[in-house]
């Protein structure tokens, strides 16, 4: 294939941020994922002024910025009382995205559950609405991670909102680390046979094609023990020239973005990823 559009996460290569990106660039990519979750690139530490100046400067690079991330974990939208704290900090965030010319915003917003007329699911769709409003107002969209619900889920989610402003940022290896005995189905749990089915990485992506606007390019394995271990891409479960290739088939022209949370060398796990991704 040989034409991916590849991506590194700035924060995975765990050097100094403006060495990272010029390490992204030597390397040979052409995007950067950067995540404005504290720090830094925070929304509240970045003027106009500067926002400019970062694009500028990514610019120079050879680089654009494929997605910012924010929100790793710790909000969860299926709280109603953590809306007034937790929407306000959304729309900062879509602002960002929009003028740091992406677009996209990359996050995590909680468990949402299967049930969307349960307290915790009317919360996730309420909350859900108000950020699509305020995303197709700015020229930004939320990009809900996928994992640890099975895609299923987020599909309901997405088309019950119904806004171009909620979309997808398609984490394969999420759909193999994430353990789908946790994730109620209708009250009970999922079996073993349903839970393999529901989360299949290469079937999710039929399912969810359509609104995948961004990938993160990471890889998963699950021992015989049970044991549940990200690994170096091309060394897990995802099968990645089929996963390119129904990418390919939903239409997905976005990027590859390169994610490596664990290991003792991530600059060189992340050289093999990009030279694995550019062969295929």
């Amino acid at each position: 294939m040989g034409d991916l559009k590849v991506a590194i996460m700035l924060g995975s290569l765990r050097l100094e941020p403006y060495e990272g990106m010029k390490k992204a660039a030597d390397l040979g990519v052409t995007g950067l994922h950067i995540s404005v979750d504290g720090g830094m690139f925070a929304p509240e530490n970045l003027d106009a002024a500067a926002r400019k100046e970062l694009v500028h400067h990514v610019d120079t690079l050879g680089l654009e910025i494929s997605a910012i991330s924010c929100w790793g974990g710790q909000v969860d939208l299926t709280e109603a009382d953590q809306h007034e704290k937790n929407l306000p900090w959304a729309f900062r965030v879509m602002d960002l995205a929009a003028d740091l010319g992406c677009g996209i915003w990359q996050g995590h917003i909680g468990i949402i559950p299967g049930d969307f007329e349960s307290e915790k699911g009317k919360a996730a769709l309420k909350a859900a609405h108000a950020i699509a409003e305020h995303g197709e107002k700015v020229g930004a969209c939320l990009a809900i991670e996928t994992g640890p619900e099975p895609p299923v889920v987020l599909k309901q989610l997405i088309e019950t909102v119904g806004r171009k402003a909620i979309r997808i940022n398609y984490d394969p290896a999420n759909l193999v680390l994430w353990p789908p005995h946790l994730f109620q189905l209708e009250g009970r749990p999922y079996d073993k046979e349903e839970a393999m089915r529901l989360y299949d990485p290469h079937e999710g992506v039929k399912t969810l094609g359509p609104y995948i606007v961004h990938t993160h390019a990471k890889d998963a394995l699950v021992h015989e023990d049970g044991r549940r271990q990200e690994v170096p891409l091309g060394e897990g479960w995802i099968d990645w020239p089929r996963y390119v290739g129904l990418l390919k088939e939903q239409g997905f022209d976005g990027y590859f973005a390169i994610e490596r949370e664990v290991g003792e060398d991530p600059v060189g796990d992340i050289t093999k990823a990009v030279r694995f991704l550019q062969s295929l």
